[in-house]
């Protein structure tokens, strides 16, 4: 557990450099009076790809491991990890819904909106019997994936959204089947076995657009 700990922390520090190796490469520097929470902002201009993509590639690392350690047996850690994951892959998918132009990609986006939504809502309740608050916000690892997915070029953002849902869904796969096993409710241990095969197929889809974007 220590190592795993270790690893996890090397690996939330090399998001952060990479964040802030973002911001350099970018140059841009908001004025004061800036509103740096404005929802409408749709992308970002001078953000590099190659830097975007190692910010993706870091913060999935360091997902994987925050599933495979604490969210796989602490239940406050699985289930803000699991209702996280859902809302990001749900706003990921509308935004392909609109942006992509590939019928495949679309159809894979829709079908993540209503399985997600419909997987969010069986959760809701067994969320609440277990005694645990849900949170309403993405945490900033998830909302820089989004950034991401926004600024990426028309010519990118195909494979840019398939390979960040090939990494949520190898993810979500982790924290499910660490929690169905060894987790501590019993209602969110069904849960986790009940959404596996939902999350499964998703996955598989995912990383069949992956070799075909990448051919």
């Amino acid at each position: 557990m220590n190592r795993a700990l270790l690893l996890c922390a090397a690996a939330a520090a090399a998001l952060s450099l990479s964040a802030c190796n973002k911001n350099q490469a970018t140059g841009n520097q908001q004025p004061a009076n800036a509103d740096t929470n404005n929802a409408t902002n749709t992308s970002t201009p001078g953000q590099s790809t190659p830097v975007n993509q190692a910010q993706d590639t870091t913060g999935a690392a360091v997902g994987s491991m925050s599933a495979a350690t604490l969210g796989s047996h602490d239940t406050g850690a699985f289930v803000s990890n699991l209702v996280q994951g859902n809302m990001y892959e749900i706003e990921a998918a509308k935004i392909a819904e609109q942006r992509s132009k590939n019928p495949e990609v679309k159809a894979f986006a829709r079908m993540i909106v209503s399985d997600h939504t419909k997987l969010g809502d069986e959760a809701k309740p067994v969320i609440a019997k277990a005694g645990q608050k849900a949170p309403k916000d993405l945490d900033q690892r998830r909302k820089g994936f989004l950034d991401n997915l926004k600024a990426a070029k028309p010519a990118d953002f195909d494979k840019t959204y398939i390979d960040q849902q090939v990494s949520a869904h190898d993810e979500t796969l982790t924290l499910l089947h660490g929690y169905a096993k060894d987790g501590s409710d019993a209602g969110l241990k069904a849960l986790a076995a009940k959404a596996t095969p939902v999350v499964q197929k998703h996955d598989d889809a995912a990383k069949k657009l992956q070799a075909k974007l990448s051919g």
